[in-house]
């Protein structure tokens, strides 16, 4: 139950719902409507892996100190998560994206077979939703060590 009362992991989840909330009411300030989809879904603006990550690493730096292991091994897997998230994950999207571009003009020369749908085509990020996402987790984690300091 000691993880119930870990405030770095009760700021890392609050970066991520802050994040995916915030893509939620920004998709439906673009698009006019609610697409509640959009908060689970991977992808957009901003990044909600990012935003988890960097909290994560900043609040451990907070508590523990900027210059500890424990600092160092979160840090360095929010590098790796948010490089993962705009280069991997976004070209892996763009690939998609041009696979079902393929299967639609070819399904308009040859008549194919039974078909599953198109790809997922929003996968990684932009380096701004990556850097926005991770503006976000830093924030919040500054925020929640300011208003719990000795949690």
């Amino acid at each position: 139950m000691e993880l119930l009362a870990n405030a770095v992991f009760w700021t890392a989840v609050l970066a991520n719902l802050t994040a995916q909330t915030l893509k939620l009411l920004l998709y439906y300030f673009l698009e006019g409507r609610f697409q509640w989809h959009r908060f689970l879904d991977t992808g957009g603006m901003p990044s909600t892996h990012s935003a988890t990550v960097s909290a994560l690493a900043v609040s451990v730096g907070l508590r523990e100190g900027f210059d500890t292991s424990l600092f160092a091994v979160a840090a360095v897997f929010a590098f790796i998560v948010m490089y993962d998230a705009a280069g991997i994950r976004r070209a892996a999207g763009l690939h998609a994206q041009l696979l079902n571009q393929l299967m639609e003009e070819l399904g308009q020369v040859i008549r194919l077979g039974p078909q599953r749908g198109p790809l997922k085509e929003l996968l990684g990020h932009t380096y701004l939703e990556v850097a926005v996402g991770a503006l976000i987790g830093g924030l919040v984690a500054l925020g929640a060590y300011r208003l719990f300091p000795a949690a």
